[in-house]
C-alpha cells in the first residue's frame, strides 16, 4: 500500500512536469496579449489586432490577458487531465488521513523515539492506546531506519537503551513489549519531562 501510494504521489508531482499549472495551460491554448513601450508616445501600448478576434482570459494574479486560440478538443483534453489530477489528490488525501496516519500523521524522520505517556486512562482506553501504537509501529515505523520506545513512569522504562535498527524482528519485539506493559497510575509532569529528555539524549534521534 505504501508503494502504491508513493507511486500515486509521484504521479501528482509529475503533473507539474506535464504542464498542468494555469500558466502552462494558458501558454498551450493561446498566447499572451502583449504590451510594448512606444518611445514616441512614452508609454506602454497593447496590440489591438486581437480585440474581438479571440476569446480572452484575464489572470487575476497579475492582470495579464491571454488570447485563447485552442480548439474545443484540446480544451477538453486539459479538462480530462485536470480531472485526473484532482482524483489523484483525493486518493492521496484519503491515504494521508487513513489508519495510523489519521492519529499520528506521517512519520518522515528516519530515526525516532516514541514517548508513551498514558496519563490516567482507564484500562479499556489503555488497550486502545496500545492498539493505535501497534498500528503505527507496523504501518509506519517499518518504513524508517531506527526507533525506540520510552514509557513515562516513576521508574522510566525503555524498550531498548538506544534507538535500534528497524527490522521485522525488532518491530515484533517492540509490539510484544508494548503489550506487556502494566496499567498504572498517572505519572507526574516531572516524569514526562524526564522521558522527553531521555529521548533527546540519543544523538541519532531526529524526532
Amino acid at each position: 500500500q505504501v508503494l502504491v501510494s508513493s507511486s500515486k504521489w509521484l504521479q501528482i508531482h509529475g503533473l507539474k512536469r506535464n504542464k498542468l499549472s494555469l500558466s502552462q495551460i494558458l501558454s498551450q491554448i493561446g498566447f499572451q496579449h502583449r504590451k510594448d513601450y512606444v518611445t514616441t508616445l512614452g508609454k506602454l501600448v497593447a496590440s489591438r489586432y486581437a480585440d474581438g478576434l479571440f476569446p480572452q482570459y484575464k489572470r487575476a494574479q497579475d492582470g495579464s490577458v491571454y488570447n485563447l486560440t485552442a480548439k474545443k478538443e484540446l480544451i477538453l483534453h486539459f479538462v480530462d487531465c485536470l480531472m485526473g489530477a484532482i482524483e489523484l489528490y483525493k486518493q492521496r488525501m484519503e491515504w494521508l488521513t487513513s489508519e495510523s496516519r489519521q492519529i499520528f500523521g506521517v512519520i518522515q524522520e528516519q530515526c525516532i523515539v516514541v514517548v508513551l505517556d498514558f496519563g490516567s486512562v482507564a484500562p479499556t482506553e489503555f488497550d486502545l492506546c496500545r492498539d493505535a501504537l501497534s498500528m503505527v509501529l507496523v504501518e509506519q515505523v517499518t518504513q524508517i531506519a531506527k526507533f525506540n520506545l520510552i514509557r513515562v513512569a516513576q521508574d522510566l522504562t525503555k524498550w531498548q537503551q538506544k534507538s535500534t535498527p528497524v527490522s521485522e524482528h525488532a518491530v515484533k519485539s517492540a509490539v510484544a513489549w508494548l503489550w506487556k506493559l502494566d496499567h498504572m497510575t498517572a505519572a507526574s509532569h516531572t516524569n514526562s519531562a524526564e522521558a522527553l529528555l531521555e529521548a533527546m539524549s540519543d544523538e541519532a534521534v531526529r524526532s
